[in-house]
């Protein structure tokens, strides 16, 4: 009885190492994907199925702070991996629009082993500017992934603060 103990644990750790071959690996994904979704039909409507879609997506898209800085209003977009020369900024009648074009190659190679991974897409951003903005004078700059766009207030429209007591 010990020794067919001992075989069912052995045989069991056999099994455990066992991987699928990584050349099935896609249709094996694909498999479970069509096994989840008879299961439960309505998990398509799940935020979480469209996750990777939504992260690509933003990967594309910049993330921009706007804010104000003494007489200036800055912008600042993240633009990580993509090339100062794949980055356009246009004004035209109080419009800014921040676009351009991601290109990402990844290759791993190892013994036996190779990966590779290409991400193409383009991205565009528009902004209606303020109207106390004097665009004439808009700096652009592009260091470490992100861009930063300053431009100075008209000298007619600087903010004048002015505290206020109240009684």
């Amino acid at each position: 009885m010990k020794g067919g103990g001992i075989m069912a644990v052995k045989g069991l750790k056999e099994l455990v190492k066992r991987e699928r071959p990584r050349a099935l690996a896609p249709l094996y994904d694909i498999e479970q994907w069509f096994e989840e979704t008879w299961k439960r039909p309505f998990s398509l409507l799940s935020p979480y199925m469209w996750s990777d879609l939504r992260t690509e997506m933003y990967d594309i898209s910049p993330t921009v702070d706007i804010y104000e800085e003494g007489n200036e209003w800055i912008m600042k977009a993240d633009l990580p991996g993509i090339k100062k020369d794949d980055i356009k900024v246009d004004l035209s009648e109080n419009v800014l629009t921040i676009s351009g074009e991601k290109k990402k190659t990844e290759k791993i190679e190892r013994e036996n082993y190779c990966r590779s991974e290409r991400v193409f897409g383009s991205f565009y951003r528009r902004f209606e500017l303020p109207s106390d903005l004097d665009t004439e004078k808009v700096k652009a700059h592009y260091e470490d992934g992100t861009l930063e766009l300053r431009i100075p207030m008209k000298k007619e429209y600087e903010r004048k603060h002015k505290k206020i007591s109240i009684d």
